[in-house]
């Protein structure tokens, strides 16, 4: 202690035996100060995070019910000149009940044999309704329809109705578009509201 200065190294040593030792973070000032803004902003990002709104589906994307028509076509699928009115029509039911619609295409030789096949696929699938259009569907349907008991069916074309099976047989493809429509609309109501 010369000239009334305390040396550095002794300066903490003035305190009492029992006084209590002070506790600091590793780092300066600024060091704290960084952490704590850190911190500060992070629990405020999940706040935000947790408590956004939701944005609700994509307003592009379409939210459809239950139920689902399906169509068995020959080869040319939805292009077939018997199946293209009835794909129109199923459309605009789709559209009016945003019931499902589907088709399937008749693989291989176009016969009423090879055809059940694709029919019972259709039939023992999710569709409540199951449409036929063309030679070899509606060979397949008129020869099996009966193997299934609890599906319901439209042919489409010249034919005649059995217990589960009903038939659409217009002249224009106008008026088979409007038939199917009806018929499918109603199928596909009943679907999403039962």
């Amino acid at each position: 202690m010369l000239g009334g200065k305390v040396d550095r190294r002794l300066k903490g040593s003035a305190r009492g035996r029992h006084a209590a030792p002070q506790f600091r973070l590793p780092g300066g000032r600024r060091a704290r100060l960084a952490a704590a803004s850190v911190a500060a902003l992070l629990v405020g990002g999940l706040g935000a995070w947790l408590w956004w709104p939701d944005s609700g589906p994509d307003p592009r994307a379409r939210v459809y019910t239950e139920g689902t028509a399906c169509l068995l076509t020959p080869a040319a699928g939805v292009a077939d000149a018997q199946a293209a009115p009835v794909w129109v029509g199923m459309q605009r039911a789709s559209l009016a009940t945003l019931g499902k619609v589907q088709f399937l295409e008749v693989d291989g030789p176009q016969t009423g044999e090879n055809a059940k096949t694709f029919l019972a696929t259709l039939a023992a699938g999710r569709c409540d309704l199951v449409l036929t259009a063309g030679k070899a569907p509606n060979a397949a349907l008129t020869a099996a329809a009966a193997a299934y008991p609890n599906a319901r069916f439209v042919l489409v074309g010249k034919g005649s109705p059995q217990g589960n099976v009903s038939v659409v047989d217009a002249q224009s493809p106008d008026q088979v578009s409007a038939q199917v429509e009806a018929r499918v609309t109603a199928v596909l109501k009943a679907a999403a509201d039962g």
